[in-house]
Formats: C-alpha cells, structure tokens, sequence
C-alpha cells in the first residue's frame, strides 16, 4: 500500500463527464490499495471566466476580493469530484485550501505557501475516504482566502504530499509526460521516460508548461518523486526522481 497524491488540472475535470471519468480513476486507484489524496482545479476555463467577469464590473478590483473570487472555482470542481466519487461506490471528503491547513504569507494573486497542516485531511485517509482539496488556495494570518498564482495547484498538490509525507505526487495533465517537445506542435517528439529535477527545472525556466517552476523547486527541495502522465490514458507517463533513486522503487500506478 502507498499514500499517494493526485493532482487533476482543470482540462481533466472539464466538464460533469471528465469528472466521472477521474472519479472512476481515483477508486481505482483506491481499490488497488492506496490511500488517495487530490488536489484538483477549477473546471476548464473557469479561473479564466471569472476573471473576466470582475474586469467586467471593476477594471481595477481589489486584489483581497478578486482572491476571494478565484477560489470558488476549485469549490465547484472538489465537491462534483467527492459527489462522482460517491456515485462511483466510494467514498471522499472535499476541503478548501484553508480547511486542509494551507497556511500562506498575504500577498494575494501571488501568495507563497509558508506552513502545511492538513489535519484534517489526514483523518479523512484515516477512515478510509479519499481526501479531496482544492488547490490553488490557501488562508493569510489574518483569515483572508489568498491565491498562489498561475500554476498554483501542481505546487499546492507537491506541498500536500511533502505534509502527508506521501509516497508518490502524481501530476495529470492533457499529455502523456514529458516530452522533448511539444507533441501537439512537433508530431516526432518523444516522451522522456524519467527525468531528474535540474533538466526538469531547466526545461520549466525556459517555458516548458508541463509543470510550474515553482512546483519543481518545491519537490526537488523535498525530494518528493512526481509522476506526469495523462488523465486521458493509462500510459506510463514521466517520473520525475530524485538523485540516487531507482524507479523501479516507486510505487506502479496503472
């Protein structure tokens, strides 16, 4: 058995059925064995609506409320995803970046995570349930709900699973790893099968979209291994490792 982390992006939760389908995938997962905590985005191309919609009322809105905004996306997606889970024969609690101890420093639209306490995600796993979060979020000292930029969630579900002390932190994206190019753009491309984080951080820093930048540093300074693959398929995806360890070691998600 592993404890391991998922991270669903918002084109895997796209819309009701995508979220059935990841729904399918995360018992799976569970049924093999393994407790199972997600971190999932705003459906689609929510995060994007909603700003247009306060640009449409304010030109300027204040960065506390546009934070509050931005985070009811995620809200959506996490508990669609426990109700399909539940609906799926199992069963998940959902929580927002501030119930699952997200605690971050008050710069909002660009917040940076400075402490992990998730609690009560742990007692979730502890009973057995999958732990659902939204990521992207976290609360200020002050109790304000506070955004961690774009790229947010992969750096929120690589903080989790450093927190929950996890096994693995799986990424799922609308590709099969990473590639040595874009494969939507150059047809020949291959996918790298294991990478280790300087090439992976170099590839970031030169504007690979696969991961965040931030999200790389945050796992290489913990030496949390990450497993890129697609929600799409059960291809076998990238690991992402640490130096001196051996793949094979990990835990071998279908």
């Amino acid at each position: 058995m592993a404890l391991i982390v998922q991270k669903y992006g918002g084109s895997s939760v796209a819309d009701t059925e995508s979220i059935k389908r990841v729904a399918r995938r995360i018992v799976e997962t569970k049924n093999a064995g393994h407790d199972v905590a997600v971190v999932v985005s705003a459906m689609g191309d929510t995060t994007d609506d909603l700003i247009d919609q306060a640009l449409s009322i304010d030109s300027n809105p204040p960065s506390r409320e546009m934070d509050m905004l931005m985070t009811a996306g995620e809200r959506v997606s996490m508990s669609l995803l426990a109700m399909a889970i539940h609906a799926a024969g199992s069963h998940a609690y959902s929580f927002t970046g501030s119930q699952a101890g997200f605690m971050t420093d008050a710069q909002f639209g660009a917040a940076h995570i400075k402490a992990v306490k998730p609690d009560r995600v742990q007692r979730a796993l502890n009973k057995g349930s999958v732990a659902i979060v939204a990521g992207f979020q976290g609360v200020n000292e002050g109790g304000d709900a506070t955004t961690l930029g774009r790229g947010g969630s992969d750096t929120s579900a690589v903080a989790l699973a450093v927190a929950l002390d996890a096994d693995i932190c799986e990424i799922y994206t609308d590709v099969d790893g990473i590639f040595t190019a874009d494969p939507r753009i150059v047809p020949t491309a291959r996918r790298i099968p294991v990478i280790d984080y300087d090439s992976i951080t170099e590839m970031a820093s030169c504007g690979s979209k696969v991961l965040a930048l931030r999200c790389v540093e945050y796992a290489q300074r913990f030496k949390m291994p990450l497993h890129v693959r697609s929600s799409f398929s059960h291809r076998p995806g990238t690991l992402v490792v640490p130096d001196g360890v051996d793949p094979r070691t990990l835990p071998n998600i279908d």
